[in-house]
This record gives structure tokens, C-alpha cells and sequence, in this order.
């Protein structure tokens, strides 16, 4: 079992602008998502855990080792895929992985040969590997990702945005991949967008404004809104007389009607029940933080 500990980490940049408050987590092996909206702090987080900035206050261990003080020993053990990445043209995937595979110390031709046939086959890429990988679809390219991102038996992977622009088919098939990879390692998807985490994580935190507000089982959020969400139709001129007076929790169109929903301990008049889901715990956590 990997272990990740992140124990009162805090960031200031030098401009003294401070992108991380005090966070702890403990990450243990599975999809963790880090869930929250552009600029929370997530992609501060991720480059104090993989060493490419320290912290200004705190600790991170990987497997027990002190991770500010040793980042190669995570660097050595890491995977990553981007949101976007470039390929070479002209360059069959099998020949990428090759060449990534020597950047990553497999110097042994036949270790080199069997890790790449085996990740080909496993991303379902075996019989694209003789293909240019810049003229893979967006899921052929992302499936790619995973298996560069897997070269060297890394012990942790971070995923950013892993399936921005994928059709529903190429999304699940993705989503599939990375269930099944998680068994074994650690995955830290960081994302802002929820239906990510409510199909890939068992374990969540959301962040805002680079604290965490709330951390936990998407299960269990979802549950501790049962009995206090209501909604109702309206319209732009009611809008501005219920927001002052209720806790919105967010406002959506529903066949070119503007619905809001409220957080409330007891139906208020003109409200309905709501069945609750990850998205209304996500924008409650995010309009409850400070």
C-alpha cells in the first residue's frame, strides 16, 4: 500500500501572495480527486507534491520518506499526465514510447520492449502502436497519456483535466482505464469538473482559495444532503428578491427555465425536494467556505 502524507503545508510565493493555507491529507492507494474551480490552488498543490517548489511551511512523505527534503525519491516513482501534451510528427506511438522510455532510465532493450508492448495492450492501443500518435483522436491520444505516464512501474500518477474534450464513448472507456490502474497506485485527478470525481474517486477533498473546505467520500457528501435541498422555478425579476434570503446553493436552466436551489432544514414555501448529487455538495462546500 502507497502513502501519501501531506501534513500543514502551506505556500507563499514570493510575491507574498499565499496559494496554500495549512493543508493535510492522507492519500493511500486508488483515485483521489482534488476537486475545485480554476485557481483554488490545485496546480500549486501538485508541484509542492512532486518537489518542483518547496513549501514554506510543512511536510510531505511518500512511502515514510521526507519528500521536501528528498523530492527525487517521489520524481523517481512518478507518472504524470497533462491535460494537453505535444507529440512529436511523424512518430509511431511505439517509437515515442521507446524514446520516453530511455528518458526515464529503462536502459535495458528487452525490459524497454516488454513494458511497452504490455502498456500498449492494456490502453488498447496495440494495433495503433506503427501509427503517428499526433493523428490519434483526443481519446486515442489520451489513452497514450496513461500509458507513457505508466513507463518505470511509477507508484503515483497525477492526471490534470484528464478528459476535457472526450465524447461520452472515449470518457467511459478512459474513465475504465484509470479504475482499473488505481487499484495499485496512487492517482491524484486534479479537475474541476465534478462528473470526474463522482465516476473515478472513492476518496475527495475540494479546495478554494488553496484550503481545503472538505474532504471525504463522494457518497457521504451526498448523503448529508438529503432532506436539505429545495428548488423552484423563476425568473430574472424574482431572482433578486430570493438570493438575499435564502442559501443558494446554485441557479441552472432547465428547458430555458432558470431553477434555483436553496439549502434549508425545512421546505420553503414554493420549493420542491430535490434529490441531491455530487454537484449540489460541491457548490455547498464552495458557498459555505470563507
Amino acid at each position: 500500500m502507497n502513502t501519501l502524507k501531506i501534513n500543514n503545508v502551506s505556500l507563499v510565493y514570493n510575491n507574498g501572495y499565499q496559494a496554500l493555507h495549512a493543508i493535510n491529507l492522507d492519500i493511500t492507494n486508488g483515485v483521489f480527486g482534488l476537486l475545485g474551480p480554476n485557481g483554488a490552488g490545485k496546480s500549486s498543490l501538485m508541484k509542492t507534491i512532486v518537489g518542483l517548489q518547496k513549501p514554506s511551511e510543512g511536510e510531505l512523505f511518500f512511502n515514510g520518506t521526507d519528500i521536501v527534503k528528498t523530492p527525487l525519491e517521489i520524481q523517481k516513482q512518478l507518472g504524470f499526465l497533462p491535460q494537453y501534451f505535444g507529440v512529436y510528427p511523424k512518430v509511431s506511438a511505439y517509437d515515442l514510447l521507446e524514446h520516453l522510455a530511455r528518458l526515464k532510465g529503462i536502459h535495458n532493450k528487452k525490459e524497454r520492449h516488454d513494458q511497452i508492448i504490455t502498456l500498449l495492450d492494456k490502453v488498447n492501443l496495440t494495433d495503433a502502436k506503427n501509427k503517428e500518435v499526433h493523428t490519434f483522436s483526443g481519446g486515442m491520444k489520451q489513452r497514450f497519456g496513461v500509458a507513457q505516464a505508466l513507463l518505470g512501474d511509477p507508484k503515483i500518477v497525477i492526471v490534470d483535466e484528464p478528459t476535457a474534450g472526450l465524447d461520452p464513448e472515449e470518457r467511459n472507456r478512459f474513465n475504465a482505464l484509470l479504475s482499473e490502474i488505481g487499484e495499485d497506485i496512487i492517482i491524484l485527478l486534479s479537475t474541476h469538473l465534478v462528473e470526474d470525481v463522482r465516476n473515478l474517486c472513492s476518496q475527495m477533498a475540494i479546495i478554494k482559495q488553496g484550503n481545503i473546505v472538505a474532504e471525504g467520500n463522494p457518497n457521504q457528501f451526498i448523503n448529508a444532503l438529503h432532506g436539505k435541498l429545495w428548488q423552484k422555478a423563476t425568473n430574472k425579476n424574482e431572482l433578486p428578491k430570493l438570493e438575499p434570503n435564502f442559501k443558494v446553493i446554485s441557479k441552472q436552466f432547465i428547458e430555458k427555465v432558470m431553477h434555483i436551489t436553496v439549502y434549508a432544514d425545512a421546505c420553503p414555501t414554493g420549493f420542491q425536494a430535490v434529490v441531491p448529487n455530487l454537484e449540489h455538495a460541491y457548490f455547498t462546500h464552495l458557498n459555505s467556505a470563507t
